[in-house]
């Protein structure tokens, strides 16, 4: 019967927190609807723009300012014949590249000529700033056509003095690349999506979560609550279970997003991606447990605040702990086969995500720990939570 009564108790609280909350439409659809909105704006931007710098850097013709551009003129002719067009640079040109008014340029050493007559290796330097993306595709562009130009005057050379130039290439070195289709394409997106996804997951119930807790001590609503026969734990339960099925139902609106904007992404870096319904469900099941893990900890949080603006001031720090993991890889990269990763809040989600996305499996090991970790955690903070709720200090203060 007690426990009869304590689920009884818990549907009622979530029922009611749930229809304050749509009351206020305006609040409701845009805690819903920006996030699942704004996703397909940004994952098709971001898949059009690299497309436009991809076909622009390497498809139009490149401008490229030489020094000493009367040294080499087969050298010019050739670079013309790949449409890179040349003209002499200007005595400032290392300034104006260190200033991004150029983006690369070309040196020719004054003893190129004479290093060339006489066979020997002639200096040109590509001038760049390496630090600066927007002429990384352009420094690739003339740093593989000045190799063939090499590479082909090399062979003719051998060739002049009977020599195969085969002779000059003991190694034939070739590449297998056993990477998927699905990770090609899915590289820049592998550090992005599981950001935006473990975000997003994390505090898609934060507002419901802060409001029934927070906003209801500062509105003097909840102390009534609070003296109700109800156990602590079913109120908590059924305030956190109406903020775990809002983030769950934001999750599943940004998950249909995600998949129909890659869907529509026409050769851009999420059209190859796995966006099966197979894999939209692995990737809602990797997402539950961080819902219910941030619904916990944000509860726990606004318990302890006394007023919505003192609970939102958490927000900020807690947007910052689906992050580390991404900035942490980038630094140092992980393989993502090691099995404690999967104990690991917020680093097993991001590995996870990477793998669905890249059309991998994941073990049963990997899955069971993952689960069983996580939904421990959230356990603990509900726990946690529920104490909280006992303290005196919150009915007082209400």
């Amino acid at each position: 019967m007690n426990q009869q009564h304590f689920f009884s108790t818990l549907f009622t609280v979530m029922r009611k927190e749930w229809r304050d909350f749509v009351r206020d439409r305006r609040t409701f659809l845009l805690t819903l609807l920006v996030a699942p909105l704004l996703y397909p704006v940004l994952f098709l931007g971001i898949g059009k723009l690299t497309q436009m710098r991809a076909e622009t850097q390497l498809e139009k013709n490149l401008d490229l300012p030489v020094v000493g551009i009367e040294r080499a003129p087969n050298l010019i002719t050739f670079l013309a014949s790949y449409g890179i067009n040349t003209h002499a640079a200007p005595a400032d040109i290392d300034a104006r590249v260190r200033a991004q008014q150029e983006d690369l340029a070309l040196a020719i050493d004054a003893d190129f000529d004479k290093d060339w007559a006489a066979g020997k290796p002639a200096k040109i330097d590509i001038i760049t700033d390496s630090t600066r993306r927007n002429g990384d595709v352009k420094v690739a562009r003339v740093t593989k056509v000045l190799e063939g130009y090499g590479n082909s005057i090399g062979a003719m050379r051998l060739l002049i003095r009977g020599i195969n130039p085969a002779i000059a290439t003991p190694l034939r070195v070739g590449t297998r690349d056993m990477a998927t289709q699905e990770a090609k394409n899915s590289q820049f997106m592998s550090v992005l999506l599981p950001m935006i996804l473990t975000i997003f997951a994390f505090i898609g119930g934060a507002h419901l979560a802060m409001d029934t807790t927070a906003g209801e001590r500062e509105r003097q609503s909840l102390e009534p609550l609070l003296a109700t026969p109800a156990s602590r734990a079913a109120l908590v339960g059924g305030k956190m279970l109406a903020a775990v099925s809002l983030g769950l139902l934001s999750m599943l609106l940004i998950l249909v997003s995600f998949k129909t904007s890659a869907s529509l992404a026409s050769g851009g870096i999420g059209s190859q991606m796995d966006v099966s319904f197979a894999a939209m469900g692995k990737l809602l099941l990797t997402l539950l447990p961080l819902v219910l893990i941030g619904t916990a900890l944000i509860t726990t949080l606004a318990a302890g605040a006394k007023s919505m603006k003192e609970a939102q001031s958490h927000i900020m720090w807690l947007m910052m702990l689906p992050m580390l993991p991404a900035y942490g890889l980038m630094a140092y990269p992980l393989k993502d086969t090691a099995l404690w990763q999967y104990a690991v809040p917020f680093l097993s989600q991001n590995q996870l995500i990477q793998k669905i996305t890249r059309g991998e499996a994941a073990s049963l090991q990997q899955w069971g720990l993952y689960l069983a970790s996580s939904l421990a955690l959230a356990t603990i903070l509900w726990a946690l939570a529920v104490w909280r709720y006992k303290q005196e200090k919150l009915a007082i203060s209400a």
